[in-house]
């Protein structure tokens, strides 16, 4: 078994890992404190002229095409400089992958191009309401077709990059009188569009470059050719790429969890206390080896579930274990780091504080831990069934 990635991947992370250093981490502070966000912007272009925006896209469409591994593996570098760039970076990737899964050919060359390029700052996944959330069977915002059109009322919640988004991959119920979660529909949404509001933006605890809104439908037009994939085939899109994007919501929070232990650390090397360095106290020394232990494991995870997800094999189980263990892991390791800080870690002298605040929602969106356990008990039981 070799776990070496390939040249091709090595340089993606190289490549990555030296534009988060050089413009991404100079910046993050800044864009987590206060609303100036053309930086964020400026760096959002400058991935996609360096391919990032469609890492497991085909080049026809504008993509890179290098695979699940190397979007996995960008996706960490990004996250140890910044998780509000990672997430847009991962989200955009998901919409790209969706349209060029089940969009028709001119969908896919009217919007993923623009996404891959930049032309589109970013795309949005409007999947979740304020009642269907974990549940996202549950929806309620509906599309009626009225001669020509597409008619879509209701609204959706905590929509990332909904402000300055292109275009918004959208589900609504087309058959209410369907059995719950057979009725609903896939839709393509161009910003702008009349009818489509988007809400204020959220007061998050983290990842504040990150644009989060609601946005509503109220008698919201769209043509026919709108609508993406098959009539009422809507859920099963969803749930696919939500396992696809499980892998990039790990991968952040992999990516926040190293910098969190890289810089504490650096600072129990430097930091003295009762004459000596925090480093050469045992206490120090195990939360670092099992920070990097557990770091080290979320990686493997979310390698085998990239590596089989490239590979066309079934792997929504392997995507939830990873999420759910990289999440968790992610969220202990940044409390130690912070821990090993002391009341320094609690300040915005250091960036601790900023990483714990960052990976907290990695457990949450992409499909809570909870949810997390649901689909890799459910995926075992029927395995055995």
């Amino acid at each position: 078994m070799n776990l070496d990635l390939t040249e091709e991947q090595k340089l993606i992370q190289q490549t990555a890992r030296e534009f988060a250093e050089a413009e991404l981490a100079p910046v993050a502070a800044q864009l987590d404190q206060n609303g100036d966000q053309q930086p964020f912007f400026d760096n959002l272009r400058k991935l996609a002229e360096l391919g990032f925006m469609g890492l497991n896209v085909r080049e026809e469409y504008g993509g890179a095409e290098t695979g699940v591994v190397a979007f996995s593996v960008a996706l960490t570098e990004i996250a140890r400089a910044c998780a509000s760039t990672a997430v847009t970076l991962s989200v955009n990737n998901m919409v790209c992958e969706v349209i060029q899964a089940v969009g028709n050919e001119a969908q896919r060359q009217a919007y993923i191009p623009r996404i891959c390029s930049g032309e589109y700052p970013a795309g949005a996944f409007a999947l979740t309401e304020a009642g269907a959330g974990s549940d996202p069977a549950g929806m309620t915002t509906s599309a009626v077709l009225d001669g020509e059109d597409w008619v879509l009322n209701g609204s959706k919640l905590f929509i990332t990059s909904a402000p300055y988004a292109g275009v918004f991959v959208v589900w609504a119920i087309t058959d209410k009188l369907a059995p719950k979660g057979k009725g609903i529909s896939c839709f393509l949404v161009e910003q702008g569009t009349p009818g489509l509001s988007i809400g204020k933006q959220e007061e998050k605890m983290g990842q504040h470059a990150s644009a989060t809104n609601e946005i509503s439908f109220s008698d919201c037009r769209i043509p026919q050719s709108a609508l993406m994939g098959k009539l009422n085939d809507g859920f099963r899109i969803a749930v696919g790429e939500l396992a696809g994007g499980r892998i990039g919501i790990g991968s952040l929070a992999l990516g926040v969890g190293l910098a969190a232990i890289d810089c504490a650390s650096r600072y129990a090397l430097e930091r003295k206390q009762f004459g000596q360095k925090l480093a050469d106290f045992q206490s120090t020394q195990w939360k670092i080896a099992d920070a990097y232990t557990e770091l080290e494991a979320a990686r493997l995870l979310l390698m085998n579930a990239a590596f089989q997800k490239e590979q066309g094999r079934s792997f929504a189980r392997a995507a939830s274990m990873a999420k759910l263990f990289a999440s968790e892991s992610a969220n202990r390791v940044c409390y130690e780091a912070l821990q090993i800080h002391g009341g320094y870690g609690y300040t915005r002298d250091y960036p601790v504080e900023r990483y714990a605040r960052d990976a907290r929602i990695t457990s949450i969106y992409e499909g809570t831990s909870e949810i997390q356990r649901l689909i890799i008990a459910r995926d075992i039981l029927h395995s055995l069934s």
